[in-house]
């Protein structure tokens, strides 16, 4: 890795002079973020970090004046050509030929892995990791509420398999409950086998929405709660009803998910504990978790927001996965669910509860199609693939394309997931098709735009594979900040890791994509002397990798022609 290459470099000479081991000092040395200042440093180091006897009342003048002792004591070498000083901080760039030519051919050298590969993550150990996402009610329309668990569970899963993590996808279904009743009397008395064959979760909501009306008459509620009754008790022919409307719910969900790009191992539901949480109810009974007193009454109020599927569930899932980390993806107003959920586990004896984790989102405000106000996923994935088309359509600079609807399908989910995953994934945010479906703004189009001409151009000249290429033709300061950016993966990566917030890949990408368009104007490879050529295209090829890389973690599939 580029980036480590450098940091053990810097950090070998620190090491000597400030008398700590070298993997001490490698994480307080940090990649600096690009500026519009045309010089600036490619590594810092925090003096903060690295002195002994700092507190927090530390005057500012104090380390900057400590950072001006060190700075003294430090050489420029072959890797380090400047030592400078901040606020605070010791700053030091490399050698210029040295990074173009150790950057360009590590991304080249390592592809997809480029940044997973950092010593960051070396003392990471690789864990078993089971995530709950999206999760909808079956017999229902993927709800568009759904959206936001599916993507960010979706982009969780993807950066803890990328990192080498043995991840197992879930998706636990609300497949039990009342409400089964109600829609199996529905289907009795309104239902089509046919319709529920060509188009089940269409064809239940208007049984549900049909019966629900009905509910009123208190016959109907007797009717339904004989239903689920027979259910519970395994009645083989309401049983069967049951199994359709769950099979049918979970194709059309694939077919779905097969839209957004996602997949799941494993397909579980509420219904899948029915019997084992009486054992949990008899767990919590032999360890008197369950007692009428005074002095109980708080804790038994937890259970008033617990299933004991739930709790059913998390014991089942780690006897059968033994794993490291149980994450769940949902909205934040389950928080608290979440919290008495993990509470209980531990007061049961379960200490793994400590290693579980409730990933929380906020709330889309303000998504509307042309039709009016979204209810249904569907709905949200069409309208968004037919005004890509149309902005496709009238744009002067669109290419020819073999599956203008597949293309448009691809950019239209990046400008949704690029909304969604810009800010923090516990804030509430306001949706805007116009903001979205930007081609020139921080938005999935301008990335999808990016990665499709930056392949046109590797195209257009040559595609063979780049391997010798001369470092000194990329000194231009518009080269240099692609370079220096590239430098910052591997930390950027680390970050989401740490607190699975998108956001941090987002902004890099974003970013890697207005330097990539201003080297792209100021760095011709047509017309320029062959290496020179050669080299920019390099440097061009190693961005598109990045951001190609970086996309697909996001669970963004990157277009080619657009």
């Amino acid at each position: 890795m580029a980036a480590c290459a450098f940091r053990r470099s810097i950090a070998s000479q620190l090491s000597k002079v400030l008398d700590l081991p070298p993997e001490k000092l490698i994480k307080s040395i940090s990649a600096v973020p690009v500026s519009k200042k045309r010089h600036v440093a490619d590594f810092q180091l925090s003096v903060a970090s690295v002195l002994e006897n700092h507190s927090g009342d530390c005057l500012a003048q104090d380390l900057q004046l400590q950072a001006q002792k060190l700075a003294e004591k430090l050489k420029c070498d072959a890797v380090v050509s400047e030592i400078s000083t901040g606020p605070g901080t010791v700053n030091f760039t490399i050698n210029r030929e040295l990074l173009a030519k150790t950057v360009l051919q590590q991304v080249l050298k390592d592809g997809s892995q480029y940044g997973i590969k950092s010593e960051l993550f070396s003392m990471v150990p690789r864990q078993k990791a089971v995530i709950e996402f999206s999760s909808p009610n079956i017999a229902k329309k993927f709800h568009i509420g759904h959206l936001r668990s599916t993507i960010i569970g979706n982009f969780i899963a993807n950066l803890k398999a990328a990192l080498g993590h043995e991840v197992t996808r879930i998706n636990y279904l609300g497949d039990w409950g009342m409400q089964f009743g109600l829609l199996g009397v529905g289907f009795q008395q309104f239902g089509d086998k046919e319709k529920l064959k060509s188009s089940p979760l269409q064809h239940l909501f208007e049984v549900y929405v049909q019966i629900n009306k009905a509910a009123e008459d208190e016959n109907i509620k007797k009717l339904a709660a004989d239903f689920f009754r027979k259910l519970e008790e395994h009645d083989e022919q309401t049983l069967s009803l049951w199994k359709q409307f769950r099979g049918f719910s979970i194709e059309e969900y694939i077919r779905i998910y097969k839209r957004l790009g996602v997949h799941f191992d494993e397909y579980s539901g509420e219904s899948f504990y029915q019997e084992k949480s009486q054992e949990v109810l008899r767990m919590l009974e032999d360890k008197g978790l369950l007692q009428k007193t005074m002095y109980d009454l708080v804790f038994s109020l937890l259970f008033l927001t617990i299933s004991f599927r739930d709790l059913a569930a998390a014991i089942d899932r780690m006897k059968k996965h033994s794993c490291d980390t149980m994450i769940y993806v949902t909205d934040k107003s389950q928080s608290s669910h979440f919290q008495h959920l993990f509470q209980i586990l531990k007061l049961m004896g379960y200490d793994w509860a400590e290693r579980c984790q409730h990933v929380s989102f906020g709330l889309v405000q303000g998504m509307k199609t042309r039709r009016g106000e979204v209810v249904f996923l569907e709905d949200v994935l069409d309208e968004v693939r037919s005004r890509m088309l149309q902005n496709m359509a009238s744009a002067k600079t669109t290419k020819e394309v073999e599956d203008p609807m597949e293309t448009a399908e691809k950019v239209g989910l990046a400008a949704l997931i690029i909304q969604d995953f810009r800010g923090l994934l516990s804030s509430d945010y306001q949706f805007s098709w116009d903001r979205a479906l930007q081609s020139r703004g921080d938005t999935g189009v301008f990335l999808q735009y990016t990665h499709a001409r930056l392949h046109s151009l590797e195209q257009m000249h040559g595609n063979e594979q780049l391997t010798d290429v001369n470092a000194s033709c990329l000194q231009e300061p518009d080269a240099i900040s692609v370079l220096q950016h590239l430098l910052r993966y591997d930390e950027v990566l680390y970050r989401s890791s740490q607190d699975l917030q998108p956001k941090h890949i987002v902004s890099y990408l974003l970013t890697l994509c207005h330097l990539a368009a201003v080297a792209h104007k100021t760095l011709p490879v047509k017309g320029s002397a062959p290496e020179l050529a050669q080299a920019r295209l390099c440097l061009f090829r190693a961005a598109r990798s990045v951001l190609g890389s970086g996309m697909q973690l996001l669970g963004i599939t990157p277009v080619t022609r657009m």
